[in-house]
């Protein structure tokens, strides 16, 4: 059966949906691979778990693969270049950024969320692979999110304008 909606049409369609930036990172032979991704998702709560898609040609699907493990760096607000840095092919990805290793996966330094992963399953999806990884560890700062929509990059710009109030501030609220 043939696809109903084209190509281009679903791309264009699928633009419009705001996903969650982030850049994926895998480890061998003590080098770090990294790629940026926007097909991000929780999946459970018990046990923790995420998702996230990878072209089927990625390096670092392949590292993920062999070592059956991947960090998860959450951009925030401000973080595009890092973002698109990573989306290059060929490009030199970890020269002049700020990143370390952490429980053996590459961390960047400014990335205001992180997550360890152990690989769970691989669903085949089309020409991606869906990893389900099993949150071994995480961390987070509170930050606006970086997002991507309609081809461009920006936040959740209510979450970053909002004032924060105090559990006070609400209590006093409820009591009026």
């Amino acid at each position: 059966m043939a696809p109903v909606l084209g190509e281009q049409a679903f791309r264009d369609l699928m633009a419009g949906v705001c996903a969650p930036v982030t850049i994926v990172t895998a480890t061998a032979e003590h080098l770090p691979f990294g790629a940026t991704v926007s097909s991000f998702a929780s999946l459970s709560l018990r046990p923790p778990m995420i998702t996230v898609a990878l072209d089927r040609g990625s390096a670092v699907l392949s590292r993920i693969t062999a070592t059956r493990r991947f960090g998860v760096n959450v951009l925030g607000r401000g973080q595009d270049d890092l973002a698109v840095l990573f989306a290059r092919r060929g490009a030199d990805r970890f020269t002049g950024t700020d990143w370390h290793f952490d429980h053996g996966l590459p961390r960047l330094g400014a990335a205001p969320g992180w997550l360890v992963c152990d690989v769970a399953d691989v669903v085949e999806g089309g020409d991606h692979l869906l990893l389900l990884g099993t949150v071994a560890h995480g961390r987070a700062t509170l930050a606006p999110p970086l997002v991507y929509g309609f081809r461009t990059f920006g936040t959740h710009s209510a979450y970053a304008r909002r004032p924060s109030r105090t559990i006070g501030d609400q209590v006093a609220a409820c009591a009026r």
